[in-house]
């Protein structure tokens, strides 16, 4: 039977090919919604080092190995293509083509199959055959230039804007609506073709139409969202953590000037020209207590301000604990799936897939059951070891 939970994705089935960064993680979210994804997994690995069993962007999935470099191996993939809803695809333009599993031939023989393709710079321009990174896709759209302070350089926000936000993000919706379409009485699969820098950009729709309304300026640190007001930022404490602050709307504002305990010692917020003497007022005043006792003087007030946790204490806060935010499954803490749904859940239904594990199993319920052939590169039928190797980079589009 298909693996498949009771998510509202029950019954979709969807073949990945393996890669790294926002491929895997955009499966993942279609495995965790109950969708039944099986990762053709290559010998040698594409992954950046980590240890399979702890890879959580491959959680929920199946793996099988499989060669793309023989022809056996092609025939394998294009037999699971048939009976898929969806692929994804994260190599660099015209390898999938080369390889002999392009849209052409996915389409000719599935043409109700949505083929989704995650890169970094798109398929057509003068970047497209070029290799890149998160921070690189950021940085054209504008969106790395706005972050950080006004006297230092850009801050860098992990891989998690460009990558997972702008990538990942933007590759589920192109493929549910074309998935959506295709499943209609006239529909046909088709293309989508998510490119990091197109979703990041689209991501600044609304600083975009600030900056048309003269409401934002284009340098860092010097608007309402980017740390320029005072009321809008972090603040070290005494025991060197910090707080969020995010009290925009002045009623919230109130409370928070309340509770930090300045009162009218604090010059009008709508004064631009004092917002420096009042960042200066509010730092001071955090750098009188600790983050725990600064949590507990805002706790469930409306001032809008958190305690900065860091990624191993965040499963403890206890809104996050009592909502489930996180969950430990096969010995690993990790983020639940999200979002919620009333009637057709998500969960965590499997550990990160290792490399080959699942060839029997994937055979069986897909009818596949020429992925049990020995493949020519290793006549036993054993699947290799897995590689901590990148793969090679002319397959990829190294978007991580």
């Amino acid at each position: 039977m298909t693996e498949s939970g009771n998510g509202p994705l029950s019954g979709v089935r969807v073949v990945e090919l393996a890669g790294i960064g926002p491929g895997p993680f955009a499966a993942m979210l279609l495995a965790d919604l109950g969708a039944d994804v099986v990762r053709v997994d290559r010998p040698g690995g594409a992954g950046l080092g980590v240890d399979p069993a702890y890879d959580i962007t491959n959680r929920n999935k199946r793996s099988v190995l499989v060669d793309l470099k023989s022809p056996d191996g092609v025939a394998r993939v294009l037999d699971l293509v048939e009976r898929a809803d969806v692929l994804v695809e994260g190599y660099r333009p015209g390898v999938a083509e080369r390889l002999g599993v392009g849209p052409e031939e996915c389409l000719a023989r599935n043409p109700r199959l949505v083929y989704g393709r995650m890169t970094g710079w798109g398929q057509q321009g003068p970047l497209a055959d070029t290799a890149g990174h998160d921070i690189g896709y950021i940085a054209i759209t504008g969106a790395l230039g706005m972050i950080g302070r006004p006297d230092g350089p850009p801050a860098i926000p992990a891989n998690l804007v460009g990558d997972y936000a702008g990538g990942s993000l933007y590759l589920v919706i192109g493929v549910l609506a074309a998935l959506q379409h295709a499943r209609t009485e006239d529909g046909r699969g088709q293309v989508v073709d998510a490119a990091i820098v197109d979703g990041t950009a689209h991501l600044t729709a609304m600083i975009h139409g600030m900056l048309a309304a003269g409401g934002w300026q284009d340098r860092r640190g010097s608007n309402l969202l980017d740390g320029g007001a005072p009321f809008y930022g972090t603040y070290e404490t005494a025991d060197g953590g910090h707080m969020a602050v995010g009290a925009l709307e002045k009623r919230f504002y109130a409370e928070f000037i309340r509770l930090l305990g300045l009162g009218q010692e604090v010059p009008d917020r709508e004064d631009l020209t004092a917002w420096g003497e009042l960042r200066t007022a509010i730092a001071a005043r955090f750098r009188t207590r600790t983050r725990e006792e600064w949590t507990a003087v805002f706790q469930e007030s409306d001032a809008c301000v958190a305690p900065v946790l860091s990624l191993r204490e965040a499963p403890r806060h206890p809104h996050l604990a009592a909502r489930g935010t996180f969950v430990e499954h096969s010995g690993l803490t990790q983020p639940a799936p999200a979002p919620r749904f009333s009637r057709t859940p998500g969960a965590v239904r499997r550990p990160p897939a290792r490399p080959g594990a699942d060839t029997a199993e994937i055979a069986r319920d897909w009818q596949v059951p020429g992925l049990l052939a020995p493949s020519p590169a290793d006549p036993s039928g054993a699947a290799p070891a897995p590689s901590g190797g990148a793969g090679r980079a002319e397959e990829k589009d190294a978007a991580g």
